[in-house]
Parts: structure tokens; sequence; C-alpha cells
């Protein structure tokens, strides 16, 4: 018998990612600091995010698979996480405004029968345009990106903000990579499709 699969988000976009694999599975939401911590590596917080928010939920399911997931946004060095409002968003896409951007996300699978742990990061590259402050100002008013990692909705009309797209996993610019969660299951005895 299969164990439980916990997705530790309230997000409708990674729960509809995770719903393409047509499994069951149940949201359980975790309290957790994403905070950055001094000096911390784009890499290493996204790990430490994803990772943090499946161990904060495991307590409550002794015995499933607990997926968690993160994203951030590097740009020139620097870190976007979620924006801290409409003004924060409007300075986010200032700075990705004619950049290369890369998005990582993390996923993490944590087994809490056995405590084994997977965790793989997948970067996706975002060119986007040069963006005028109309545009900016147009989008966020159609997309209101503010739960998103340097306020970006590729599923949305931010596809409109960008020039090039490249990844492995286009999935992991949404938020959970399935092609890697898709592996971890398989090494779990998930037989998908």
């Amino acid at each position: 018998m299969r164990a439980k699969l916990i997705l530790a988000s309230s997000s409708i976009h990674r729960r509809a990612l995770l719903e393409r694999l047509r499994v069951p599975f149940t949201c359980h939401s975790p309290d957790i600091d994403e905070s950055i911590r001094t000096d911390e590596a784009a890499s290493s917080l996204v790990e430490r995010l994803a990772r943090a928010k499946a161990l904060a939920v495991m307590k409550d399911y002794p015995d499933a698979l607990i997926i968690g997931s993160d994203e951030v946004a590097t740009v020139n060095g620097q870190i976007l996480t979620k924006p801290e409002g409409y003004s924060g968003a409007v300075r986010q896409l200032r700075v990705m405004s004619g950049n290369l951007v890369e998005f990582l996300t993390c996923v993490c699978l944590i087994n809490s029968r056995s405590g084994q742990q997977q965790l793989d990061t997948v970067t996706v590259e975002v060119q986007f345009r040069q963006l005028t402050e109309t545009e900016i100002n147009r989008y966020l008013s159609w997309d209101q990106p503010f739960d998103c990692a340097g306020s970006f909705k590729s599923e949305g009309a931010g596809i409109t903000l960008v020039h090039r797209i490249s990844s492995d996993d286009n999935t992991a610019l949404l938020g959970l990579p399935l092609i890697s969660l898709q592996r971890m299951l398989r090494n779990e005895g998930y037989n998908l499709p």
C-alpha cells in the first residue's frame, strides 16, 4: 500500500500542478519563517525552505510522503522573494526589466516513516524584455502577482513580459518541478502513469 501524499502548501498553483500527476493528495499549509539568513545563497535558501515546509507538517503525518517546495528569483546577484505589496512588486519588475532572471525552485520529498529525504533544485532562466512603467503597472493590475517570487506569473499575463524562457522543466517556474517530483515518487513506489 502506498503512503498518503501530503503537499505542504496552500498554493492553488502547486495544487493544480500536482493534480496533473493524477495521484490523491491532501494539502497542509505549514507555518514557517521564510526570512533570508545573512549571506545565504539563493540555492541554499530554497533548499532550506522546501525542506522546512515538509518537516513542519511531517509531525502530523507519521506514515506519509510529504512534499515541500519553494521558489526564489535572482537577478544580478540579488535574491527576489515575494514582494511586499504593490510598491515592492514595482521595484522587483524594474530590476528584472531587460535582464536575465534565474528562478530557482526546490522540491523536497520526505518519507515520514523512514525519514528518507529527496531534494532537487531546478533553475529556469527568463530573459525579460525592457518594460515601461505603464506595462509594469498594467501587468500588476491584471495578474496581481503579490504571492509570487519576483512578482511574476508566467501562467498569466506575465508571459507578455518575457523574450525567452529556458529550462529542463517548465513546471518549475510555476512552483513545483513535476519532472523531479515524479522521479522522487517513483523512488517511493508510485507507478506514474
